[in-house]
């Protein structure tokens, strides 16, 4: 093995019932490296992480940890052979002292045993100064901002002499600011030796900060890059499973301009705190918007911006020329919009009512808990989008969480298509659906287009979005970063916006 190498994870399997989560994976990592561990959702970099940490029992594959084979029987014993995790969720307790965080379970004792708090507090603050942190360590750690917080985390696990830091989506709810501060605190460790691995979705973090890029796809090794010969534009096509030289033009044949027919969105200025960053969006009669970026890009924030699901802070909304305030879904739904959620087990279905019940729920709200839909009614819209959208069941009484997945999503789809909307926000309505229910989906939303609806449509398979759009906002951290209109779309393009123009550094 190399001699600076530190970490390696060589043919890592692991499967979970009827799943394989991790298919022959390595990973290398060396001595004050920054690496990144890359992939969109379900590309197994979590499952990776747990297997190094313990948490996961993989079945097949070696780690070893400065030349030597290990095992971990669980977090505690990977961190006490020094491999250390700070999660996006800070895990330390809010309501003691920054001081009591670092040394918890490890606290300097007295020769009576009691617990030496002026020594404590002095090792933490040397501990602050070295890693060029102004903190009182003597404060709760809760009067501190959640970077700083986060900072502590870390400083908490460097002290523990860690050789390999995972840092797990640090990022996400941290300003510009607090984003270079992290930064600066990665580069002192990287100097000081510390190898760090780096899981993050921000493109432009990981040029920012990194030495290489590990890429996962579906639970298999990508590959292994040093970031200079790694182009965004490669990465992105890398993480999304395409062939760069490969990509063929798709384009949908041309369904018109539609920016010629009435306006029912407009959006200016919108924003949510930690989220959006202020974005404009118009949205024409019969017009499908695709929402396009990396997972993380913000592309569900924004629709549920629009839809009053998060309130936005910033900007104005229109709908069909008036300007209105949607402080919650229902006010939403009341001017005639709809969202299916992208996790429809959490936000979608209500698993232990039926299948009639799930999809009368959306006009049962609009009407109000006094004016109840008759049983008769309930019955007439049931069977009709049963038949419509082809869900297959015993009968609407069963309950819809004994449905498969994409039986599940018609229903949820059903529930939006009964209250008759104008404007419809689709997250995500074909993740993890069979093909051919795929297809009938995206027929219907042409069809909705055609019949005069407005959509937001959002998905991370760049061809149904060709197939289904006439628009696309492209979004990368947060922000609307640009358009792309119908006679300019093809994969091509969208992933080239998606990575940032053209850029190759």
């Amino acid at each position: 093995m190399e001699a600076d190498v530190v970490l390696k994870m060589k043919g890592i399997c692991m499967e979970f019932p009827g799943v394989k989560a991790l298919e022959d994976v390595g990973f290398t990592l060396k001595k004050g490296e920054i690496r990144a561990l890359m992939g969109e959702n379900g590309a197994g970099k979590s499952t990776l992480i747990k297997c190094l940490t313990g948490v996961n029992k993989f079945q097949k594959g070696e780690i070893f940890l400065d030349g030597q084979q290990i095992v971990n029987k669980d977090t505690m014993d990977a961190q006490n052979k020094g491999i250390s995790t700070v999660y996006q969720e800070v895990n330390l307790c809010p309501n003691l002292s920054v001081a009591e965080n670092l040394y918890i379970g490890r606290e300097p004792l007295t020769k009576i045993g009691t617990v030496n708090r002026k020594e404590m507090n002095k090792r933490a603050a040397t501990l602050m100064k070295e890693l060029d942190l102004d903190v009182d360590v003597t404060r709760n750690l809760e009067e501190y901002s959640l970077a700083l917080q986060q900072m502590i985390a870390i400083a908490r696990a460097v002290d523990m002499d860690s050789k390999v830091l995972i840092l797990d989506e640090p990022t996400s709810s941290l300003d510009e600011n607090e984003v270079e501060k992290l930064f600066t605190m990665m580069r002192n460790l990287k100097a000081k030796g510390v190898a760090i691995i780096f899981v993050t979705h921000f493109l432009e973090q990981v040029y920012a900060v990194c030495d290489g890029i590990t890429v996962l796809r579906n639970g298999t090794l990508v590959g292994e890059y040093e970031i200079a010969d790694l182009p965004r534009v490669k990465l992105v096509a890398a993480m999304m499973g395409k062939d760069f030289d490969d990509l063929a033009a798709i384009k949908p044949e041309n369904t018109g301009d539609k920016r010629k027919e009435p306006m029912v969105i407009e959006a200016k200025g919108i924003s949510h705190a930690g989220t959006i960053k202020p974005f404009d969006l118009e949205i024409h009669k019969g017009e499908v918007i695709g929402l396009t970026g990396l997972l993380g890009s913000g592309r569900s924030e924004l629709a549920r911006a629009i839809y009053g699901a998060d309130r936005a802070q910033t900007g104005t909304l229109k709908v069909k020329g008036k300007e209105v305030k949607i402080k919650q879904p229902i006010d939403a739904m009341k001017l005639g919009m709809g969202l299916l959620p992208d996790d429809r087990k959490a936000e979608g279905i209500i698993g232990d009512l039926s299948i009639r019940e799930n999809i009368i729920l959306a006009i049962q709200a609009k009407a109000g808990i006094m004016k109840r839909i008759p049983m008769a009614k309930q019955i007439e819209i049931t069977d009709k989008y049963i038949d419509l959208l082809q869900i297959k069941c015993a009968s609407r009484e069963t309950l819809i969480k004994q449905l498969s997945g994409g039986n599940q999503q018609k229903v949820i789809l059903a529930r939006w298509l009964a209250t008759n909307p104008d404007f419809l926000i689709l997250d995500e309505p074909t993740r993890g659906i069979d093909i051919g229910t795929k297809t009938e989906i995206q027929k219907l939303v042409r069809q909705l287009a055609d019949e005069g609806k407005s959509l937001i449509f959002i998905s991370s398979e760049i061809e149904e979005m060709l197939r289904t759009c006439n628009r696309m906002a492209v979004l990368r951290d947060g922000a609307k970063v640009g358009e792309i209109d119908e006679c300019d779309m093809n994969q091509m393009n969208v992933m080239k916006a998606i990575a940032g123009g053209d850029k190759n550094e």
